[in-house]
């Protein structure tokens, strides 16, 4: 099915920094589909990488330049170390290291902004493959993200997801893709709990955002815990779905980190002085959630 974009499109190329340039090795791509949901994890088989992975981002709808910059500086933290002292992005992104395929890289590939909404604001599954490979198409060791606005629906998003990762093609070595809708007007006590009441079971006083914005930092942990999970080829966060500190149960994050001028809640520092809340991961060697603090 072909899809007609605006040529208002704009392309903006940025090169990776502060990354190092592993040897070159073998990349192995398999043919996957999984869906990620808050309790609700359904997940196939996913795609199984070694060493440098880039990841391009297509923004789809009006994301503010902040925006874009929150989400960015997490990339860049994935295997950066940050300047202050703490728990950290990059000591976050390390217990993949113990999966099979060993360390990754990520490194920041190309970014596609398509602020004019060329597909309209409600999308389907097919439209989200074909915007992720907008990008010069698929390929061996490449993740598209396509990351959706707060006004643009997706079928089934509020209902049984928060997003979802697949192939770009039926092909072995297509490339694979994830998408990542905010919520922040949709469902945020579904897919960006803890910043918000959640819809059901004990009505706790949400956390404060960290980067003072409840769908962004939502579209954060499940950024995170997409990218993990395919990667990693395992359930690796999702199995640790709603843990983000240490003591947490159902309905309770559990013990994190909070910042002293704004009140706001993190477990995780990264570059340019943000403050992230990143979910718990599966450490295969002790067979446990881990969680930063």
């Amino acid at each position: 099915m072909a899809y007609t974009y605006r040529l208002a499109a704009l392309i903006v190329l940025l090169s990776a920094t502060g990354f190092s340039s592993a040897a070159s090795v073998e990349h192995k791509l398999l043919k996957f589909n999984g869906t990620l949901s808050q309790g609700n994890i359904s997940l196939n088989i996913s795609l199984s990488v070694q060493k440098n992975i880039n990841l391009n981002i297509v923004w789809y709808g009006n994301f503010k330049p902040i925006q874009r910059a929150v989400i960015v500086d997490f990339i860049r933290s994935l295997n950066s170390p940050a300047a202050a002292k703490g728990p950290s992005v990059e000591s976050w992104w390390k217990t993949t290291e113990k999966y099979t395929g060993g360390a990754s890289t990520i490194v920041l590939g190309k970014q596609l902004l398509l602020e004019d909404y060329p597909l309209g604001n409600s999308l389907k599954n097919p439209h989200l493959r074909a915007l992720s490979g907008k990008l010069n198409g698929g390929g061996v060791g490449l993740i598209t993200a396509v990351l959706t606005a707060k006004d643009v629906s997706v079928d089934r998003f509020c209902m049984n997801r928060c997003g979802t990762h697949g192939s770009e093609s039926s092909s072995v070595d297509g490339g694979a893709y994830l998408w990542v809708g905010n919520s922040e007007k949709q469902c945020p006590g579904y897919c960006a709990w803890p910043f918000h009441q959640p819809l059901y079971g004990p009505q706790t006083p949400p956390l404060i955002a960290p980067n003072g914005d409840v769908g962004v930092d939502g579209v954060i942990i499940n950024l995170a815990t997409l990218l993990v999970n395919t990667v990693t080829n395992q359930e690796a966060v999702s199995t640790c779905t709603g843990m983000f500190g240490s003591g947490a149960y159902p309905g309770y994050p559990g013990r994190v980190l909070v910042d002293k001028t704004t009140g706001a809640s993190y477990n995780a520092l990264g570059l340019a002085g943000r403050k992230y809340l990143l979910p718990a991961m599966w450490d295969p060697q002790t067979s446990k959630c881990k969680t930063l603090v």
